[in-house]
Formats: C-alpha cells, structure tokens, sequence
C-alpha cells in the first residue's frame, strides 16, 4: 500500500533543489552609446535652433548696422530685405536720427520697385519725414499706382504731409473691392463667398481655349459675392466675378 507524501504536519520537510541565481534570466538593459546620445542631443538642438534662426532672418525689428542697410536695400534677388532695411530706416527716422539721411535717394528710387510689398513699405517710410519735398513730390505721383494698397498708403503718407489729394484713395480702402475679369472663358475654380483670401490669393480660375487666367485678389479679406454673367455668343460662360472682400486696414 502506497504511503502518504509528506506533509510539515508529520514533521517531514518536503526537498527542495537548491536554486542558482545566476541561472535567472535577467531583464534586458540597454545603454545609450556616447555617439547615439551626442546624435540626439544635436537632433534635439537643431529642432530649437533651426525655427529660432528662421525668424531672427525674417523679423523687420532685427535692428541692421548702416553697411547693412546699404547692402539690404540694394538687394533685388531679395525683396524681403529691402522691407527689412526699409522698417529700420523708418524707425530711425522716427527718431529723428539724422545718419538716415544718407539713404533718402533710395526712398525716392524704390517707389517705382517692380514688387508691390516694397512700394507699400516704401510709401509708409517716406511719410515719416515731412521736411523733404522730394518725398512729398514721390508720394503725389504714387497715387497712381497700379495697387490699390499701395496708393491708400501714400495717400495717408501724404495726409502728414497737410495734403488732403488722397483722400478718394482712403475712402476706397474702407470699401469693398470689386474684382473683374480681364477676360472671358470658362469658369473652371472658384472660391465660395465668406472664404478668407489674402492679398493676391487666388479667387477664379477661367479657360478660354488654350489659355488659363487666374483672378487674383489685390487686397487681403473676405469674398462677399461672386457673379458669373454668361455670353450669348460664345458656348463657354464668360466669368465676371465681382468678388467683394473688407479692405486690409480692417484686418
């Protein structure tokens, strides 16, 4: 007859195998080698620096040294910096700081710049110095810019000036603008009405044939309405959109 296993209540302990530590599995630790810790702190480094460095080289306030003005408001591959030198000189002549002087041919020069952003800032800084008729005399002929923002800013420039010849171009900023088409064809893309648009944003897209025009808003705001008038003699809808949007100084 087959005896009872041992219990602790016959005073019999039960065998135990001896265990071995190290026999254990040990959970996996794996440290970060020197190269792979220095990679990733100069990865972590770059993320902070690389936006940082992005803005420092497109904020207007970033004050420029005087050779750096010259240099900037001659550069033309770059139009951003001459917005940069302009803001800058703009600011010293608000402080009557008579150094900026030496760049007031300039002024005059860059009213005619072929990019419009340069024009508008352009107009802006030459209202800070009423004391020179040159400036008086560039900003009368700027009102015939072809941007209608460009000449609501020279009229206000002007306006410093005790010359009230802007003011039609004033009123017009603080109303809507109506887009027309330069063209007729077939609407092929538009924006819905109440969509935000910035200054040269895309509103209508047309295709007459072979040929493609964008309609482009010359100031930045709101479409209200849009309109398309069709043609009787031709198959294709002719676009006429007469896109409204509130002028910039609203924004």
């Amino acid at each position: 007859m087959a005896s009872p296993p041992p219990s602790p209540e016959n005073g019999d302990q039960p065998d135990l195998a001896p265990q071995d530590s190290s026999a254990a599995p040990s959970s996996p630790h794996h440290k970060m080698s020197p190269r792979n810790r220095a990679l990733f702190f100069v990865t972590a480094w770059l993320i902070v620096l690389m936006p940082f460095l992005f803005w420092w080289n497109t904020w207007f306030g970033r004050r420029l040294p005087d050779k750096q003005i010259t240099e900037y408001l001659q550069d033309e591959k770059h139009p951003r910096h001459i917005q940069h030198a302009l803001v800058q000189l703009g600011e010293r002549m608000g402080r009557r700081d008579g150094r900026a002087k030496q760049w007031y041919p300039e002024l005059t020069r860059l009213a005619s710049h072929s990019v419009e952003e340069v024009r508008n800032t352009d107009a802006w800084v030459m209202g800070q110095d009423t004391s020179v008729p040159a400036f008086h005399e560039t900003l009368s002929k700027m009102l015939q810019d072809q941007s209608p923002v460009v000449r609501g800013n020279a009229a206000l420039s002007l306006v410093r000036f005790g010359d009230s010849s802007g003011r039609p171009y004033i009123v017009a900023l603080l109303q809507p603008a109506r887009i027309v088409s330069p063209t007729v064809g077939r609407v092929t893309d538009t924006d819905k009405a109440g969509t935000a648009i910035h200054q040269g944003g895309l509103i209508a897209k047309l295709q007459n044939g072979q040929q493609s025009t964008e309609i482009r808003s010359p100031i930045a705001g709101r479409i209200r309405t849009l309109s398309v008038i069709a043609s009787a003699s031709k198959p294709a809808s002719p676009k006429k959109p007469s896109a409204t949007a509130p002028p910039t100084p609203k924004w």
